[in-house]
């Protein structure tokens, strides 16, 4: 669906065609286990509890809005990631997706590497103690203190994204006596069935080398003859927010077809393919997203049956899960602040947050589901949606979700599946402060990433 823009952005209340909604569910007050993360229950008075505590208690001493981020889940998934490949392939969390120092100490404690895409997160990861050699440097225009840095440091990879990179990448591990290992990053002309913006195989993108026109093929004969890289593998993302794995068997066809006309050329078998990220996560209901195990199993079974047809040695499989680890692990509790009906419509339920928390609907067209989550309701249900408190009409949480007609300012309520880009894409819009990262567990919560406070801004404010 199509947004009408004008030079101010969305037009007011133009954004969605009516009808789109489902119907009301049968119980306002079920939680989906699909949607929430695994610790999420209700108690006995019917308030929303996660790790042992009750978001009552959390909104009290954290404050609203805040990301709340179910640890126990978080290292259950990275872990059924880890077990699903085994040793014979390497899981690089996508930090793009959420970062901070604690993950990245929750990733090496449970044995996945990690994947980083900017200075920024590459210190995060070394200043948590992420070993170097596990980490793997991505970016499509990465700059030259970036590369040095990364070099330095001795990440295990760094995927090479143009013809420019590769010469500069090889010129700068050649300055500082080192043999950069790296992948290049080729786009194999899939288009994922997603949003635009995050289907990125296909030509016309600023990612990667393109397959087509042999230029990925003479990417690879720059990389072998410089001496300063040690060219590992092959790398493809298809996309984000993908369930149909059909892509990935075009991908891996059409990569493993490069590696042999590498073979055949260069007389080299390349050790590694890496077929990237995307994998879904369910965000409402109606999401159908598979398990690691499932995952793990048809993507070996894709590259080996093409690597068998080629007579190639099966290389090492990476994949690159982000959302499909933290997305599900967090919701963001908000308190309603205004309810206003408009009749023949819907209900407009204004929260304390908004596009500064969660960009993701405007800029996506996402969908999200929310509950209330202080209290049980038995009231009847009613068409709302989740607004931001942020000066534009296009500040939509949720687009169009069944909530309990009683709702009054006061109550809390939350928005699952929040885990992934929400707090990375969040910003200052309005001067709003950005939310805390609450980590909770086994009864206990603490700060991951504190809230921001006005002095933070005016701090960054020079006059």
């Amino acid at each position: 669906m199509s947004r009408s823009a004008h030079p101010a952005g969305p037009r007011h209340a133009d954004v969605l065609p009516e009808g789109h909604y489902s119907a009301p569910p049968a119980d306002l007050n079920s939680l989906d286990p699909k949607v929430w993360s695994r610790t999420v229950t209700r108690d006995d008075l019917g308030v929303v509890t996660v790790g042992g505590i009750d978001v009552k208690t959390l909104a009290e001493e954290h404050g609203t809005p805040a990301y709340v981020l179910d640890e126990a889940d978080f290292r259950d998934r990275a872990r059924a990631w880890r077990t699903a490949f085994g040793t014979e392939a390497d899981v690089f969390y996508a930090g793009k997706a959420f970062l901070s120092r604690a993950v990245v100490r929750w990733l090496h404690e449970e044995g996945l590497n990690l994947d980083v895409c900017s200075g920024g997160e590459l210190a995060t990861a070394l200043s948590a103690g992420m070993p170097a050699d596990r980490i793997a440097f991505h970016g499509n225009n990465k700059s030259s203190e970036e590369i040095e840095r990364a070099v330095r440091a001795g990440v295990g990879r760094i995927v090479l994204d143009s013809f420019q990179e590769i010469v500069r990448v090889a010129h700068i591990a050649q300055s500082l006596g080192r043999r950069q290992r790296v992948q290049i990053r080729v786009t194999v002309g899939v288009e994922a069935h997603t949003h635009e913006f995050i289907a990125t195989a296909h030509e016309d993108q600023k990612f990667g080398i393109p397959l087509a026109g042999g230029q990925a093929a003479e990417a690879v004969r720059r990389a072998l003859r410089l001496d300063g890289l040690e060219l590992i593998g092959i790398h493809s993302h298809i996309g984000s927010q993908i369930f149909d794995m059909s892509g990935f068997e075009v991908a891996a066809h059409r990569v493993v077809g490069l590696l042999k006309d590498i073979r055949d050329e260069h007389g080299v078998e390349l050790p590694e393919i890496d077929l990237g990220g995307g994998l879904g996560i369910a965000y409402t209901s109606d999401d159908d997203p598979r398990e690691p195990h499932e995952i793990a199993k048809a993507l070996t079974e894709i590259v080996t049956r093409e690597c068998e047809s080629a007579r190639l040695r099966t290389p090492r499989i990476s994949v690159e899960p982000g959302r499909a680890i933290v997305g599900p692990t967090a919701f963001t509790l908000y308190e309603v602040g205004t309810v206003k009906p408009l009749d023949g419509l819907r209900t407009y339920v204004s929260v304390d947050g908004g596009m500064s928390d969660n960009i993701r609907t405007a800029l996506y067209d996402a969908e999200y589901s929310v509950a209330l989550v202080s209290r049980v309701s038995d009231a009847a249900p009613m068409l709302a949606r989740v607004v931001g408190k942020h000066c534009e009409s296009g500040d939509i949480v949720v687009k169009d979700a069944f909530l309990p007609s009683d709702l009054a300012p006061g109550d809390l309520i939350a928005v699952p599946a929040t885990g992934a880009y929400c707090r990375s894409m969040a910003s200052n819009y309005n001067h709003v402060l950005r939310p805390p990262v609450v980590a909770v567990r086994e009864g206990e919560a603490r700060v991951i990433v504190r809230r921001e406070t006005e002095e933070d801004l005016l701090r960054l404010d020079v006059g």
